[in-house]
């Protein structure tokens, strides 16, 4: 029998299993175990459960005809199989498998999704035998996800993503056990939702009357990733990044010239973004909402008269009325009883002044807010900008799998540390190249989110990612070679997936 306990120094002593990422805890043997392409999973049952055992049973055998095999069943055991999906939900599992037994056991019907998911990476095709198949036999593995928060950011303004991409897009999450899609759904470029409450903001903000969501469209990309273990935490960003609300409701913003940040000066920005808050509130579950804050540059407010006249009159310098701005919108959110989540230039204006309820997510290069934010016990996201922003197309996966969300912090400041992810920015992507965009250099990211601190040999984990992106390919997802030196490039000529 072999061991890879990645908390313990015998994980340099052995091959690292094809899993990615890679689990906490492992233990092999040498057997190899046929798999009948009869095989099902029975045991808990719940309806998210029974979805997942299909997703699963289709997706272990692509190949019809195979011969039969002697695992014919595995055992699922959830504690609870109806779970609310919300952060910090457990995710922990155990899977075994032996020549004639399989079980996972879980908390909640997500773990036992990971399980699932683990289980699939090590079932193989032999085509010699036509037989599937589970080598290094018996399997124990024991598993949860270092941090709780592992995200992609999905631009949808600046190039739209129609429902299919979306979907596909949330899919390849799951293969590497990212839970969140941080949907950045509205911007300056374009307005692609229809707001049951404010229509005109998509009717008059979108690229055109084709590239738009409607209530039920949101509310079905949701429920899509919920059945897959995946949050959607939807990002309005205020009140920078909005030109394309001014199209449709000009009332809100400064001058028809001078269009963002929006208008401090005016209840009906605030009246707006409350209603197109609740919007998005009755379309999702998650109790976070994304606020944005970021790259607010001041100067329309000053040079637009009626504004300037506001800021005067209330004692107020520009700088100031961008806290008073975000104090109000944080409210908003608050009082619809959500968590807010805003970029880092929040905490750089204000400081412990914020909200303990509030999320900081750290982005500038060269950031201390990691450090800062922590230490005076508020909750970080960690997605720096030049390592692990993925439109960054010079940034290798092993530059990403390098980096360390929790260096320079204590035990406790790292607590507070719930995750980090790979931000997608659409400037230049659409559906026809986001996914060799993401993949495979995401998956680094989620190794890092995912697996033991200790796991950081880009050497040791070479074989994997290659293995992992031919994974990915055979599963129909388009992930670009990971030696590129340069993300989404074609291959340099023929030969194998598991050599470019």
């Amino acid at each position: 029998m072999r061991s890879i306990a990645v908390l313990a120094a015998v994980v340099g002593c052995v091959a690292d299993p094809n899993i990615w990422p890679l689990p906490q805890n492992v233990t092999s043997g040498t057997s190899s175990v046929t798999v009948d392409s009869t095989f099902t999973f029975s045991g808990t049952q719940s309806s998210d459960l029974k979805m997942a055992y299909g997703r699963y049973q289709k997706q272990l055998f692509p190949h019809s005809g195979a011969n039969s095999g002697t695992l014919k069943t595995c055992m699922v055991t959830v504690a609870n199989g109806a779970a609310d999906l919300q952060l910090g939900v457990d995710e922990s599992y155990t899977l075994s498998v032996s020549a004639s037994d399989c079980k996972i056991t879980a908390k909640t019907q997500f773990g036992a999704y990971y399980g699932m998911e683990t289980l699939s990476q090590l079932v193989v095709f032999d085509f010699d035998t036509e037989t599937y198949v589970i080598k290094g036999a018996p399997w124990s593995i024991v598993d949860a996800p270092r941090f709780s928060h592992r995200e992609v950011l999905i631009d949808t303004s600046r190039h739209f993503q129609p429902l299919a991409s979306l979907k596909n897009i949330i899919t390849s999450f799951t293969y590497s056990k990212i839970n969140t899609m941080h949907w950045h759904i509205v911007d300056a470029q374009s307005f692609p939702y229809n707001s049951p409450t404010y229509p005109k903001l998509g009717k008059m903000g979108a690229w055109s009357n084709y590239e738009r969501f409607t209530q039920d469209d949101v509310k079905a990309v949701v429920e899509y990733a919920r059945q897959r273990g995946v949050r959607v935490v939807i990002e309005v960003d205020t009140p920078g990044h909005a030109s394309s609300w001014c199209k449709g409701h000009p009332e809100i913003c400064p001058s028809a010239s001078c269009t963002t940040p929006l208008n401090p000066a005016t209840n009906a920005t605030f009246d707006l973004i409350k209603g197109l808050f609740k919007d998005l509130q009755d379309a999702t579950i998650d109790t976070s909402f994304h606020i944005g804050g970021d790259e607010v540059n001041t100067g329309c407010w000053t040079s637009t008269p009626s504004v300037n006249t506001w800021l005067e009159q209330n004692h107020m310098t520009a700088d100031q009325a961008y806290g008073y701005f975000v104090g109000r919108v944080t409210d908003i959110v608050f009082g619809l009883g959500q968590h807010a989540t805003g970029w880092e230039e929040i905490w750089n204006h204000f400081g412990t002044k914020l909200d303990k309820r509030t999320i900081i997510q750290q982005w500038l290069p060269g950031s201390t807010i990691a450090k800062n934010a922590t230490a005076h016990g508020y909750r970080v996201i960690w997605s720096t900008d030049g390592v692990w922003y993925l439109d960054g197309l010079g940034v290798t996966w092993q530059k990403m799998y390098q980096q360390e969300p929790c260096n320079g912090l204590t035990d406790d400041e790292c607590k507070l540390v719930i995750g980090g992810g790979g931000e997608m920015w659409g400037e230049t992507v659409d559906t026809s190249d986001i996914q060799n965009t993401i993949w495979p250099r995401m998956a680094a990211i989620a190794e890092r989110l995912w697996s033991d601190r200790s796991v950081t040999d880009v050497t040791k984990a070479q074989t994997r990612i290659r293995y992992f992106r031919c994974l990915l390919n055979r599963r129909g997802i388009a992930a670009a070679p990971p030696s590129n030196p340069t993300a989404r490039e074609a291959p340099k000529g023929p030969g194998s997936c598991f050599d470019q």
